[in-house]
């Protein structure tokens, strides 16, 4: 009896142990590591502008009018609650229709050919929050954004060219741009 009492004791100090290791000690390591070396991406990466936050750097946003950059098709409707993907296959024809209403549509807003229409401004993201286009996606909206803000064409491409980020480490994925971002400093250009 003594032993199946030691034994038991032993137990409940290791599961102490490891419940102050493992439920307390760790996870506020890996926080202050975060607030400490990563703060504004722990902070939810949020974006000011104007002296109030307009959204995080990390999330999509609908963005109706013309005046404004578009950035992906969320099947989600940019909910953060409930991100996620439509869960259609390749071979569903409820996304082909999809697809091809989205191309009509974004083709004749943009003024521009089907075929000129890059797949991410017909697709959706895997979330339904991607908050990033690719830059030819950007590129073909500069007319009619140009357009409805009174601007040179040439000076909205300019500014897009300029907010294009790079690679994920130089290989991965392709070369894009925050719609979020590309918007609010097309608002600053707007005003100036």
């Amino acid at each position: 009896m003594p032993s199946m009492f030691r034994d038991t004791i032993r137990s409940l100090l290791a599961l102490a142990a490891f419940t102050i290791i493992c439920g307390v000690a760790f996870p506020l390591v890996v926080w202050g590591v975060g607030q400490i070396g990563f703060s504004s991406e722990a902070a939810g990466s949020l974006v000011h502008a104007h002296g109030r936050v307009v959204g995080s750097s990390l999330l999509g946003q609908d963005w109706k009018g013309d005046q404004w950059f578009h950035g992906r098709a969320s099947a989600v409707g940019y909910d953060a609650n409930g991100s996620g993907g439509s869960n259609l296959g390749p071979n569903s024809r409820a996304l082909a229709g999809s697809v091809e209403e989205r191309l009509a549509a974004v083709a004749k807003e943009d003024g521009v050919s089907a075929a000129q229409v890059p797949v991410d401004l017909v697709t959706a993201s895997a979330s339904g929050l991607d908050p990033d286009i690719s830059v030819q996606g950007a590129l073909i909206q500069v007319n009619r954004v140009a357009r409805a803000c009174g601007l040179a064409p040439a000076r909205v491409e300019q500014l897009v060219r300029s907010r294009a980020e790079d690679r994920t480490l130089g290989f991965l994925g392709s070369r894009r741009v925050n719609v979020l971002g590309l918007n609010i400093a097309l608002t600053e250009l707007r005003s100036q």
